[in-house]
C-alpha cells in the first residue's frame, strides 16, 4: 500500500522543511504538500521530526570475544536498533588466520540470515596479507559488496595486525576502492602495561583504562595515518576518544590525506570514573578503547561540529554483567570488552547534542546517517529523504522526556551503559522500505525482514543504486 507522512518538519544533512512524503513500494517516489491522498495510508507526523533512518555503522552482533559471545544477536540487536531511530547496521566479521576470508562471511550471513529486522552489511576484518588474501579480497569486494575492511593495532596475540600487514591492507584498498578501518591504539605497549598492572596486583576495572593511556591511541592514530599517507589510500578512525586521536585525525586531514574519524555515544557522555564504581560495576564500563577524563567530551563534541570527526557509531558490543563481566573478577584483563549502545546512539546525539546546543539539526543527521552513507557505499540509496532513496524513515517526538534504564530497553543485556540518564526525544514510528517496524512505540517487524546491502566501492556514490539480496538473504 502507498503510504503518505504528512505534517511533519523533514529534516536531511542539509535542509529543514514542512512537507509530506509518498512512499509507494518502498521508496519515496514524491515530496511536497497536499499530495494526492487517494488510496494511500495516512502517517500523521504532527509536532515531529522526519529523519532519514539512521546507519550505525559500528555493530557487534552475535560475536565471540574472550571465550564468551555477545549476548545480543541480529535479531534482538536490530529490533533495538529500530527503536532507537536505527534503520541499517554494519557490523563487523571476524576473520581466522590461515582460513578463506570467504568461509568467515558466509559465517556472518548464517548469523544474520533471517533475523535482522532492519537492513544490514558487513565490514571484514583482515588480521593477515598473505598472497592468498591479496588474490580473495577483489573477490570479495565484488561479490560480497564488501567495500571496508578493519584492522586492530590493539589486542596482542589475539586480533592484532603488525603495521606491514596494514601498510600492503592500505595498498590494496587503494587499488580496489576500499575503505581501510583501524582500532588504533598501540597493543604493544598496551600488553606491556596490562602485564606490569596485573604483576602489582591492580586487578580492578579502573585500570582497564589505566593501561590504555590516550596518549597511545594518538600514538597509534598518527601512525596510522602517516601510512595511509604513503599509500595514498583511504582510513576510517573508529570510535575515537581523546583529544590526541582528535588532533592527529584534524592534522592529517588539513595536510589533504583522506581521513576520517567515527566517535560513539558513550565517549559523549560517559566518563574514565564510570570504572571506579563499586562492587565491580565498573566492569559494566569496560570497553576499548577506554573511557577517558571528562575533559575529552567537549573536544570530541567540538570535533563533530566542525568536521574534524565525521560520524557517530554505537559500537554496540553487549556483554550480560552477570555471567559475562564478571569473568573478570580479580583480573580486568578478563572481563569482556564492550557495551550495550545500539539503541541510545540516535536518542543521545539529538538530546546531548541538539537540545543541548552542540549540534544542528541537520549536522545531527550528518553525523548519524547521512555521512555514514556516504562513507560506505550506500548513498543515496540509504542516509537521506529524497526522491528514489529507500522510504528509511524515523518519525521522532522532539517533547517526549524519558529515562533510559535496563527496564525499559530492548536489548537482551541485563543492564543499561546510560541507566538513569534524562534525556528528550524519542523515535516514535521507524519505517525500513517503506514498511513500519516500530508504529506507535510498538514493534511490528518481523525477523527476516531485514536484507542484505551489497555496497559500492570508495567513492562511487554517483553510481547506480546497490543491489540487494532477496528479503531474508540468500545463504
Amino acid at each position: 500500500m502507498r503510504k503518505i507522512i504528512k505534517n511533519g518538519t523533514i529534516v536531511t544533512a542539509s535542509d529543514t522543511y514542512f512537507g509530506d512524503i509518498l512512499i509507494d513500494d518502498g521508496i519515496i517516489v514524491m515530496i511536497g504538500v497536499d499530495l494526492d491522498d487517494e488510496g494511500a495510508e495516512i502517517v500523521d507526523a504532527s509536532g515531529c521530526y522526519v529523519f532519514p533512518g539512521g546507519i550505525d555503522p559500528h555493530t557487534h552482533l552475535d560475536m565471540p570475544f574472550g571465550g564468551t559471545v555477545t549476548v545480543d544477536d541480529f535479531e534482538s540487536g536490530t529490533i533495538a536498533a529500530a527503536f532507537g531511530g536505527t534503520t541499517t547496521v554494519i557490523d563487523f566479521c571476524l576473520t581466522s588466520k590461515g582460513a578463506p576470508l570467504k568461509s568467515a562471511v558466509e559465517t556472518w550471513h548464517r548469523k544474520s540470515a533471517g533475523k535482522a529486522v532492519i537492513d544490514y552489511s558487513f565490514h571484514l576484518m583482515v588480521s593477515e596479507v598473505t598472497d592468498e588474501v591479496l588474490a580473495e579480497l577483489p573477490q570479495i569486494i565484488e561479490e560480497e559488496g564488501i567495500t571496508s575492511f578493519k584492522v586492530f593495532m590493539a589486542y596482542k596475540n589475539v586480533l592484532q595486525a603488525d603495521d606491514g600487514t596494514l601498510y600492503k591492507t592500505l595498498l590494496v584498498a587503494k587499488e580496489q576502492g576500499a575503505l581501510v578501518m583501524v582500532h588504533a591504539e598501540n597493543g604493544d605497549v598496551i600488553d606491556f602495561l596490562v602485564r606490569k598492572a596485573l604483576e602489582e596486583g591492580n586487578t580492578d576495572p579502573i585500570y582497564h583504562a589505566l593501561t590504555r593511556p590516550a596518549v597511545l591511541e594518538g600514538e597509534a592514530t598518527g601512525r596510522a595515518a602517516d601510512l595511509t599517507a604513503l599509500a595514498d589510500s583511504q582510513l576510517y578512525v573508529v570510535h575515537v576518544t581523546c583529544a590526541e586521536a582528535v588532533w592527529k585525525i584534524a592534522e592529517a586531514r588539513k595536510k589533504g590525506l583522506r581521513v576520517f574519524g567515527e566517535t560513539c555515544p558513550q565517549y559523549l557522555t560517559l566518563d574514565q570514573t564510570d570504572l571506579e564504581r563499586p562492587d565491580f560495576e565498573g566492569a559494566k564500563y569496560v570497553w576499548s578503547p577506554p573511557l577517558r577524563e571528562k575533559r575529552n567530551q567537549d573536544v570530541l563534541w567540538n570535533a563533530l561540529r566542525n568536521g574534524e570527526l565525521q560520524t557517530v557509531g554505537s559500537d554496540q558490543c553487549s556483554f550480560n554483567f552477570k555471567g559475562q563481566k564478571d569473568l573478570g573478577l580479580g583480573d580486568f584483563s578478563k572481563i569482556p570488552n564492550g557495551g550495550p549502545m545500539i539503541e541510545d546512539r540516535f536518542t543521545i546525539l539529538f538530546s546531548e547534542g541538539v537540545q543541548k546546543g552542540r549540534l544542528s539539526l541537520n549536522k545531527f543527521v550528518d553525523v548519524v546517517s547521512t555521512t555514514n552513507a556516504k562513507l560506505f557505499g550506500l548513498f543515496p540509496q540509504k542516509g537521506t529523504i529524497a526522491i528514489g532513496s529507500d522510504a528509511d524513515i524515523v518519525i521522532f517526538d522532539p517533547s517526549v522526556e524519558r529515562t533510559l534504564s535496563v527496564d525499559s530497553h530492548h536489548m537482551k543485556v541485563d543492564y543499561s551503559a546510560f541507566e538513569g540518564m534524562k534525556v528528550t526525544g524519542e523515535p516514535v514510528t521507524v519505517l525500513v522500505r517503506g514498511e513500519f517496524v516500530v508504529r506507535d512505540g510498538l514493534f511490528v517487524g518481523r525477523p527476516g525482514y531485514g536484507q542484505y546491502l551489497h555496497r559500492r566501492r570508495f567513492g562511487e556514490a554517483d553510481k547506480p543504486a546497490v543491489k540487494k539480496l532477496p528479503i531474508g538473504g540468500a545463504y
